[in-house]
């Protein structure tokens, strides 16, 4: 490549980031460290209406979170442009519009259009609904326009279309695509707010951010004509498309809110890792050389190449997504998955052993039944003494005849531990005792142990959640059992 690859990230900050938004962001990244490059964050916020800085700053913690992290644009906490091309907020370049907006009007290339939106709306209501506006009998000139304006009038910008041409790109994506320049009509590249439009701004701020490959969602491939036209009027150099793939639902619409979550904040709070969405939403229109499914971080960067991009629309699957995200789960080192886990029990107050071989044992036991951090609240909560609490279907299994049998014998078992916790085999011997002990069998000696130990006739594996109850736990419960 004869230029250093420089690509970009373009959100419009109105929400959370969309799991669409965080593979072209994904791509984007990859294709950067892949070959050396550049990845830059630019916040297109021209529409003043919906744009906030909430939105923003939501938008930045979910690239954060995904590990997203790019050299040039604004800055993660002050939101301030840090890098050679800034400001790379659109609402701080807009003095660089109008300096080119200018230079349109100036070469003829552009014209103010002073008609008013109630005689372009009768112009649409008079055609059908592809009709492009005409244009105006009467054009000003630019002198003549800014004298206009001046003097109170409002006027929008048009770029002048002169049709009768073929564009083509080499989509990265799509291979060839011929853009006729028929398919449009004179095109607003400034409203008569003056506020400049998606269009025209990102045209601008790619060429003089010296972008070099643009990756975007298919649905901007109609916008490539109208940025075309404008590179090739202002003389700039036209950067490499590559139009990404539809993502959509099961039922093969594209992916919205009515599927379910569909935003990265969504998935963060459903305990999804960040290495796994990364890793699902980059098979949703890539695939691995290798054939890979699990890939870590570092095997995506590997394998990553824009040659395996497909242009045909991928459905998001929820059920492989979570299989992923347990496989990745399920292969972080102990002490780096109890880090991630803790601020979920804390938020829930499950106060549990700081031992690190405790914990290393929990999770060698749990882990296996996680598919998300959030699975593992209820893991440990009954681990906790101060959550243990007798529920309604317990009440029958302490009216049984043999109840009190067996937790005498339970006792008897617990009180002749000489550790603090019990091994699962320890449990299962205890257990055979109890049986013997008790004479009973079955359900008459299953759900009065674990009535006794989780204060529930039905839940938790005993064998696995024993090992990690102290004696002096196991004893207490038992007390609350009997002397209910």
């Amino acid at each position: 490549m004869a230029s250093p690859v420089r690509v970009r990230f373009a959100p419009s900050p109105t929400g959370y980031l969309h799991v669409g938004g965080a593979r072209t962001a994904l791509y984007n990244y990859l294709f950067a460290k892949k070959h050396g490059g550049h990845f830059i964050l630019r916040i297109e916020d021209t529409d003043q209406e919906r744009s906030t800085e909430e939105s923003l700053h939501m938008q930045i913690g979910d690239l954060q979170w995904l590990g997203l992290n790019w050299d040039e644009g604004v800055d993660p906490q002050t939101l301030k442009s840090k890098g050679d091309y800034g400001p790379y907020r659109q609402s701080e370049r807009l003095d660089i519009y109008k300096k080119y907006c200018d230079q349109l009007l100036d070469e003829g290339r552009a014209y103010f259009d002073f008609r008013t939106d109630e005689e372009l709306e009768a112009i649409k209501k008079a055609g059908d609904k592809f009709v492009r506006i005409p244009r105006p009998d009467s054009i000003p000139t630019a002198e003549d326009g800014r004298k206009r304006i001046a003097a109170g009038e409002r006027a929008a910008v048009r770029f002048k279309v002169d049709g009768g041409k073929d564009h083509v790109i080499e989509d990265l994506v799509r291979g060839e695509v011929r853009l006729p320049e028929d398919m449009v009509g004179d095109f607003v590249i400034l409203r008569s707010s003056g506020m400049p439009v998606y269009n025209f701004c990102c045209a601008i701020d790619d060429a003089l951010m010296k972008i070099t490959h643009v990756f975007r969602a298919e649905e901007h491939l109609s916008n490539t004509l109208r940025q075309k036209m404008i590179y090739e009027a202002l003389g700039f150099e036209t950067p490499r498309f590559g139009h990404l793939s539809l993502i959509l639902g099961k039922d093969k619409q594209k992916l919205s809110k009515r599927h379910g979550a569909t935003s990265c904040h969504q998935y963060k709070e459903l305990g999804y890792l960040p290495e796994a969405l990364n890793n699902f939403i980059a098979l949703l229109g890539w695939s691995s050389p290798k054939g890979d499914e699990y890939l870590t971080p570092e095997a995506l960067l590997e394998q990553f190449s824009i040659d395996r991009l497909n242009p045909s629309g991928a459905v998001f699957d929820d059920e492989k997504f979570k299989w992923l995200n347990a496989t990745h789960l399920r292969a972080l080192p102990h002490q780096e998955l109890w880090k991630r886990l803790k601020p979920w029990l804390d938020r829930e107050n499950i106060v549990l052993p700081e031992d690190e071989a405790w914990v290393d044992r929990a999770l060698e036991i749990f882990k296996t039944k996680m598919e998300t951090l959030a699975d593992g609240v209820e893991l440990f909560r009954p681990i906790d003494m101060k959550f243990f609490k007798i529920e309604e279907d317990a009440k029958e299994v302490l009216d049984w005849e043999d109840s009190n049998k067996v937790f005498t014998a339970w006792r008897e078992q617990v009180q002749g531990m000489t550790t603090d916790y019990m091994t699962g085999d320890e449990f299962a011997e205890a257990q055979n005792k109890v049986k013997d002990a008790a004479g009973v069998k079955g359900k008459h000696l299953f759900m009065p142990i674990r009535v006794a130990i989780i204060g529930k006739a039905h839940g938790a594996d005993l064998k696995m959640l024993v090992p990690l109850i102290t004696k002096e736990s196991l004893l207490e419960r038992l007390d609350k059992v009997e002397a209910r």
